[in-house]
């Protein structure tokens, strides 16, 4: 059918189902005229007769019905594609890609997602884990996971983690040859264990505050890592001090294999907040993680 309209073909099985001009329009919501009007404009379009009246019943004609047996099916599945399609929208479903760094990943993120994925089959969640500063837009991320004071204004933050502490950190067997520092300052006379920044090329700078005082330093050391978990373990190794979240050691500074110093110079910092475009239209599943990882107190 050249130039057709698919309603013209719903109008055409209604009446034939119905076998009533009359129980076909109240079916569609149309007047009986315009049904009238609907149904010689399919025959003229084709050339042949499609139903015949009469007093009593409507029926179809050979023609109508090759054209029942040819077409209705195929729109009752475009209708149940359509139906579908619909329930999809509001159905938690999809791919949603977020980048963060490891210690987010492990504590804010993992504890709360591999629960929620088990009562959402349907959704599928890919992390990169780094520690660069991810432009989520131009990589096409759905999110990001950064430090509060670090998320762009243009951005919607919320907040999935508490508020955190850095802690200084060496092993006995590396203060058994090394006295503790007594002050940032004193750093520049020990081995320290360096984390590397992708994004700025160069490594972490430790940052520490004491009465209103701040200081960033330089460290060095023989050791240097991308990945906080490798510092950590060669901190228990006493291969040096490492600068890492009070949290990510608690067991190894539980347990006496780690020891924590300059701990009044190490104050607390806004926890993790997972960013998005405020431009975003939320999915049900974005909405649905968002709400997962929100942070409550």
């Amino acid at each position: 059918m050249v130039n057709g309209d698919f309603s013209e073909l719903v109008a055409f099985i209604t009446v034939a189902r119905e076998k009533s001009f009359t129980r076909a329009a109240a079916q569609l919501g149309i007047s009986q005229s315009a049904m009238s009007h609907t149904i010689r404009s399919l025959e003229t379009r084709l050339g042949v007769r499609l139903l015949v009246r009469t007093t009593r019943s409507v029926a179809p004609t050979e023609e109508g019905m090759r054209l029942i047996e040819a077409v209705a099916p195929r729109l009752e599945e475009i209708n149940n594609e359509l139906a579908a399609l619909r329930e999809l929208k509001n159905k938690p479903s999809g791919l949603i890609r977020i980048t963060t760094a490891e210690h987010a990943f492990n504590t804010a993120i993992w504890p709360r997602l591999q629960v929620f994925l088990q009562d959402y089959p349907d959704i599928r969640i890919e992390i990169n884990v780094n520690y660069g500063m991810t432009d989520i837009v131009a990589q096409r991320f759905h999110a990001g996971v950064r430090l509060g004071d670090e998320v762009e204004k243009d951005m919607v933050a919320v907040r999935i983690g508490s508020d955190l502490r850095i802690a200084v950190i060496g092993s006995p067997d590396y203060f058994a040859r090394h006295p503790p520092p007594q002050s940032p300052q004193d750093l520049s006379n020990h081995t320290c264990i360096n984390l590397q920044l992708p994004t700025l090329d160069s490594c972490m700078v430790w940052e520490f505050e004491k009465n209103g005082d701040s200081l960033k330093t330089h460290v060095e050391g023989q050791w240097t890592f991308n990945m906080g978990s490798h510092v950590l373990q060669a901190a228990v190794a006493g291969c040096g001090l490492a600068y890492l979240p009070a949290d990510m050691a608690k067991e190894e500074i539980a347990s006496g294999r780690l020891i924590s110093v300059l701990e009044d110079w190490c104050q607390p910092y806004s926890g993790y907040h997972l960013y998005y475009p405020t431009s975003r239209q939320s999915s049900p599943a974005f909405k649905l993680l968002v709400d997962c990882l929100r942070y409550r107190n």
